[in-house]
């Protein structure tokens, strides 16, 4: 029985022939970047063990059937860069399983009837207001450099997070704008979900998906929070699956630009999704942009975003290695003892090969202090390659997540081995 189909990548034309829809026993359908013409025919409900379905950047017409919903093992559906139209099906939301959602350059229009929360329909100022008890400084999250977060309730009983941009910060118009462009174009498990939006001539806002265990920093930072090595590993594996979807599963490379823990949330099962894309850039076909001002956070940012301004998928990985040596030491970029020359860099280079166990986070070495310098050895490597000064030279977003991937497996295999050996 065929599993996997890829046919990716070459100059195949005309419709897909009829008879690939009913290969039921389908699991990876990929037809992506080639020149299909015709449409998406309702036989393709028949797939019913269908995984994948890539059929992005090809010129497919039509309206996306509705048997799309019986096709409930979808974790994939990528069908951007195509000549699709009409109404995206309803049934495209019942789909539980689906993580990965990409319909962008096409002309398709919400469901008519969709709840809130599936098409982005617009909320009035005054239900947010309502939601929030008029902002009440009781529902405030968090604050950021373009704006504040609050806890809002809706009538209906949905518990969301409203975003809300002061408008008096030079670049908060931008920013909403750009959020507004990205995040209603993808869907990713790992990236926080737009609930809706607010927008008049002095307001605007975005309502968000809550996260009922508010954000990494929390987590490394406030009293009786504690991570395990395998959580933390988690969480990273999970931001770095997001990242890598914004620079590959996108028509153009979407470049986050401000990782760091505050914008790492955690839902009630202790996903991460990624959050606030304020200063995100999509960038050209040239893979690198220049911009005259730098809005990241210091300690974080790439040297060559840093000093001069250039934005490449580079800076993430960069901003990412610093994340998970945060993650593992509990010492922020910036803490005090970082003066001069010594940087949080330079202070964890320098605990190698022989000095890890005193920078790796204490809690973590209270629970599993036989077992820290095989673990973080693993680590060190990478963040090493991470963080280099010279972008070319760093490991590019795919090569990074196999490589955390192979190092999740090693820990879980030294944590049976020490199980069985109880």
């Amino acid at each position: 029985m065929l599993e996997v189909l890829s046919l990716s990548f070459n100059e195949l034309k005309g419709n897909i022939p009829g008879e690939l829809w009913n290969l039921s026993s389908l699991q990876w359908f990929d037809l992506a970047r080639n020149s299909f013409t015709g449409t998406i025919p309702p036989s393709f409900g028949n797939l019913s063990n269908l995984m994948v379905l890539e059929l992005s950047e090809n010129k497919i017409q039509g309206e996306i059937p509705c048997e799309i919903g019986f096709l409930s093992s979808l974790t994939n559906l990528l069908l951007g860069m195509n000549n699709l139209n009409g109404e995206m099906p309803q049934s495209i939301f019942n789909l539980s399983r689906l993580e990965e959602l990409a319909l962008d350059v096409n002309e398709l229009s919400p469901p008519s009837n969709s709840p809130l929360g599936l098409a982005h329909e617009r909320v009035s100022y005054y239900e947010l207001l309502r939601a929030t008890n008029n902002l009440d400084q009781v529902n405030l999250i968090g604050r950021g450099s373009l704006g504040s977060v609050y806890k809002g309730i809706f009538s209906n009983g949905t518990t969301v997070a409203v975003k809300v941009f002061d408008l008096d910060v030079q670049g908060a118009l931008k920013s909403f704008d750009i959020k507004c462009q990205i995040l209603r174009s993808i869907r990713h498990i790992n990236l926080v979900k737009v609930v809706t939006s607010c927008s008049n001539l002095d307001f605007k806002a975005l309502v968000l998906e809550y996260m009922h265990n508010g954000n990494l920093n929390q987590w490394l930072y406030s009293p009786n929070y504690f991570l395990s090595i395998a959580q933390r590993l988690r969480i990273m594996i999970d931001i770095e699956s997001a990242i890598e979807y914004l620079h590959r599963g996108y028509s153009s490379p979407i470049v986050h630009c401000d990782l760091k823990p505050s914008n790492i949330l955690l839902d009630e099962d202790m996903v991460a999704p990624v959050g606030d894309f304020g200063i995100a850039m999509l960038l050209t076909n040239d893979r690198r942009m220049e911009m005259t001002k730098t809005l990241g956070t210091i300690g974080y940012m790439a040297p060559e975003y840093g000093y001069a301004g250039l934005v490449s998928t580079s800076v993430d990985v960069y901003s990412y290695g610093i994340l998970l040596m945060e993650t593992f030491t509990r010492k922020k970029p910036t803490d005090e003892m970082f003066l001069g020359q010594l940087i949080l860099r330079s202070w964890v280079f320098g605990s190698l090969p022989n000095g890890i166990a005193k920078i790796v986070d204490v809690d973590l070495l209270n629970v599993d202090r036989e077992n820290i310098r095989a673990k973080h050895e693993m680590l060190l490597t990478l963040i090493i390659e991470c963080t280099v000064d010279t972008p070319e030279e760093r490991l590019n977003i795919k090569d990074v997540l196999i490589r955390l991937k192979k190092i999740k497996i090693r820990v879980q295999e030294q944590q049976n081995r020490g199980r069985l050996n109880e």
